[in-house]
């Protein structure tokens, strides 16, 4: 709870994966990738329950070790390659009888996020008066140093710049989502299913915190960052 306002974290996972098989379930630094963000969840000082939505077996036990309550069964037909990623969410909050203030979204490809991301994200949050708060990170190819192909091969800028802005340092800053947090009223999650509105606020996190694990490279890359991570006596 923060500021009188309960927390509901939900982490959801499902057991197809065609990039990179029974990713969820690999093994990282000793623990399955979707136990990670069930320990960050329960380690926030204002999460008041995670819950962890599945259909398969071996995940949910995982979870059950890692700590998430598994309060039902996802159905399976929330749990295929075409349903679209809020879905399963949308029907967490609303399988469970309480209603909490705040829901949270935790994807569990994110491993490195800190609680502390997700407790400053609530804080952002409450503190902005957005209805919904997103994590982001600054991109590293800054849309306007890019160029789409027009007539004849000819350059356009994608940001329909007229004028070429030469020095990095005078660039805009940009964000994308990182997909690691997602937070927002209850009610207005159901209003709108969706995170995204133009009065949503964002938590900029930096890149290392900001890894997404899709591929096998991507779960190579996080091993490592993780290994570097203790030798830098972090964790």
């Amino acid at each position: 709870m923060y500021k009188g306002k309960t927390i509901l974290a939900v982490i959801t996972a499902r057991g197809g994966s065609k990039g990179l098989p029974n990713k969820n379930l690999l093994l990282l630094a000793g623990r399955p990738l979707v136990a990670w963000s069930v320990l960050q969840a329960k380690a926030s000082r204002y999460v008041d329950r995670v819950i962890f939505s599945s259909e398969d077996a071996r995940l949910i036990k995982a979870a059950k070790a890692a700590g998430a309550d598994v309060p039902f069964v996802r159905p399976k037909e929330l749990a295929q390659d075409s349903t679209p990623g809020m879905l399963p969410f949308l029907h967490a909050i609303t399988a469970i009888p309480e209603k909490y203030d705040y829901v949270m979204l935790l994807q569990p490809t994110s491993p490195l996020r800190e609680p502390e991301d997700i407790d400053a994200c609530i804080r952002l949050c409450m503190a902005s008066g957005a209805p919904a708060c997103v994590s982001v990170k600054e991109v590293s190819d800054n849309p306007y140093w890019t160029y789409r192909l027009g007539a004849s091969g000819r350059l356009r800028s994608t940001m329909g710049c007229r004028k070429t802005i030469e020095r990095r340092q005078d660039l805009p800053k940009v964000y994308a989502l990182n997909g690691s947090i997602y937070i927002a009223e209850r009610e207005h999650v159901l209003r709108k299913k969706t995170f995204i509105t133009p009065r949503t606020a964002g938590y900029v996190m930096p890149e290392e915190r900001s890894a997404d694990i899709d591929t096998a490279i991507d779960f190579k890359l996080v091993e490592l960052l993780l290994k570097e991570k203790r030798r830098g006596g972090e964790r």
